[in-house]
């Protein structure tokens, strides 16, 4: 490995995205607020919001795939915030706050559950992942949220459990990741299950260690704190 993945900012005084001023602070439990001038809606998980202006609006954002997310466990509905004023978000655990800002055309694949908020002028997809031997063996469940800057810039935050590293692959590059332990990456990026067989002794029986295999080129996020969402198995 030519270089090796380097921690994002744990705080921000003064972020900037189209129509919305941010910052991130917190030791423990970070919060991310925001400040909407109106222009731009923010939708986000409604479970999230920490506290809010009274005159900032709260609608519903229904979701493609309603039925089969239902299912699944997933949510539903998105939350959208509409007007002038400010709303502050934090998940209940202890972990890491950060933005991943996107120009426009640019797209990025998160780990399900570890969406804080998004600008509305991204547009959010559910991806599934394909093939049992990611269910199975890579523990990264059925769906990825994806999210493209289509129209516009914008910016969407995310909530990584301890600390969030990120390692930028060149062509070819490769780096392996505790399946619990990854957070986004690029859609250039390859994912894929490693699975070693580990033998405990002669007469022993063979036990099994699994990565993801990340493959260049572009980003993943790894973070500190391994966490196993659940899944429809």
């Amino acid at each position: 490995m030519s270089s090796p993945p380097t921690i994002l900012p744990t705080r921000i005084s003064e972020g900037w995205a189209p129509g919305i001023r941010y910052r991130i602070a917190g030791e423990l439990v970070p919060v991310l607020h925001c400040t909407l001038d109106g222009s731009v809606p923010l939708f986000f998980e409604h479970h999230l919001v920490l506290w809010k202006d009274p005159q900032l609006g709260v609608t519903l954002r229904p979701m493609r795939g309603a039925v089969r997310r239902m299912v699944l466990g997933m949510p539903v509905f998105l939350t959208q915030a509409r007007g002038a004023g400010s709303i502050a978000f934090s998940r209940d655990a202890p972990g890491h706050v950060f933005p991943l800002p996107l120009a426009r055309g640019e797209v990025v694949l998160v780990r399900e559950h570890q969406f804080l908020a998004a600008s509305g002028s991204l547009r959010f997809t559910p991806r599934r992942i394909r093939g049992v031997t990611n269910n199975l063996f890579g523990g990264n469940g059925l769906w990825l949220d994806r999210f493209e800057a289509r129209d516009d810039d914008g910016v969407v935050w995310l909530h990584g459990y301890g600390n969030v590293f990120e390692k930028e692959l060149a062509q070819g590059e490769a780096i392996d990741v505790e399946p619990g332990g990854w957070v986004y990456m690029d859609p250039t990026v390859r994912m894929r299950p490693q699975v070693y067989g580990l033998r405990t002794g002669i007469f022993g029986g063979v036990g099994r260690l699994v990565f993801n295999r990340f493959e260049g080129p572009g980003r993943v996020g790894i973070q500190s704190l391994y966490v196993h969402l659940p899944t429809e198995e």
